[in-house]
């Protein structure tokens, strides 16, 4: 549970590994802590929580319900996946519901990640809230690479995504790889032209290696739409296609049907996030997801197979299971 900092002669590291030793390998009480360190037992908290925060101390909880008949356990039963259900009150807000997801998410994210592994990271409302709450984790020769582009007819994006992703690299000391094209081509064979270029291959060659991807599901119906869908990303034309095409929902602006199928939507053919083929192909692949709004995208989503782990509250898995 406790790795040794990274810079032990920082005085206020060797506090918080001081009292991470009293507390989790010698049970001691907060309050005998603050009496043998000669600090207050507030500042034993914070010292605590300081260690969560720069990667000295990773909680990891094995719940036994996940090999019992319990949420976890029905969900892997039934889509074959590994299932984080995070509770939450009934009456939590959408924020502090999205919140709480994330949190539990930025820790599983950090303990899938390693050296020597490139990360594929989706932009988003939810994975801009996660990348808040990454624990610090340092890693040598690891990539962080941007699943898809960001750019649309009002912006170019870059602002947001890579701030996603800065957040992502610095918690783990790896090198981030930005994807400066639009979220859609406007034409198709503008998308083919421009895989063909060096700078472009380089980004999809290093997609074409990831280790894990983190991503979210969004929804073009949905009540609480994600990002891409209040963005000035889609015009109407492009919701009426959708609609025709019968997409729910979408992962890195790739969308897919409620059965999972996604090759013949049209708006994919100009879309730049990876296709569902080779998301698939990716050992593991993090899907974090908060609200009973996204039930249908994220149903879909598990019907395309290209889950691996699904973070994801209490009463949307609760909903998947009963569907």
């Amino acid at each position: 549970m406790e790795r040794e900092p990274h810079n032990a002669r920082d005085p206020r590291i060797e506090a918080a590994l001081t009292a991470a030793r009293l507390y989790y390998l010698q049970d001691r009480t907060m309050e005998a802590i603050a009496r043998e360190m000669r600090v207050s037992r507030s500042s034993v908290s914070r010292l605590l929580s300081q260690a969560r925060d720069a990667g000295i101390v990773d909680i990891q909880i094995n719940s036994p319900l996940a090999h019992g008949g319990g949420l976890e356990a029905r969900l892997h039963d039934r889509f074959g996946i590994t299932a984080h259900v995070v509770p939450v009150p009934v009456r939590a807000s959408e924020a502090d519901r999205l919140d709480r997801v994330a949190r539990t998410a930025s820790h599983a994210v950090a303990q899938f990640v390693d050296s020597n592994m490139v990360v594929g990271v989706a932009w988003g409302s939810t994975l801009s809230v996660v990348s808040r709450h990454l624990p610090q984790k340092p890693t040598h020769n690891t990539i962080v690479v941007q699943l898809n582009g960001a750019g649309n007819t009002q912006t170019t994006g870059v602002e947001y995504s890579s701030e996603i992703l800065q957040r992502f690299g610095t918690a783990f000391g790896a090198e981030v790889q930005q994807f400066p094209v639009p979220a859609f081509f406007d034409d198709p064979a503008t998308r083919t032209a421009m895989w063909r270029e060096r700078m472009t291959k380089r980004v999809l060659n290093l997609q074409a290696r990831m280790d894990v991807a983190v991503f979210s599901v969004g929804s073009p119906s949905s009540d609480v739409p994600s990002h891409v869908y209040v963005g000035a990303y889609l015009d109407r034309d492009d919701y009426r296609s959708l609609a025709e095409d019968r997409a729910v929902g979408d992962v890195a602006t790739v969308f897919f049907r409620g059965d999972g199928t996604w090759r013949d939507i049209r708006l994919n053919a100009r879309s730049t996030g990876p296709s569902l083929d080779r998301l698939s192909r990716v050992p593991r692949r993090v899907c974090v997801v908060a609200g009973q709004h996204k039930l249908q995208s994220v149903r879909a989503a598990l019907e395309a197979g290209i889950i691996t782990d699904l973070v994801l509250d209490e009463a949307l898995a609760e909903a998947l299971t009963s569907t």
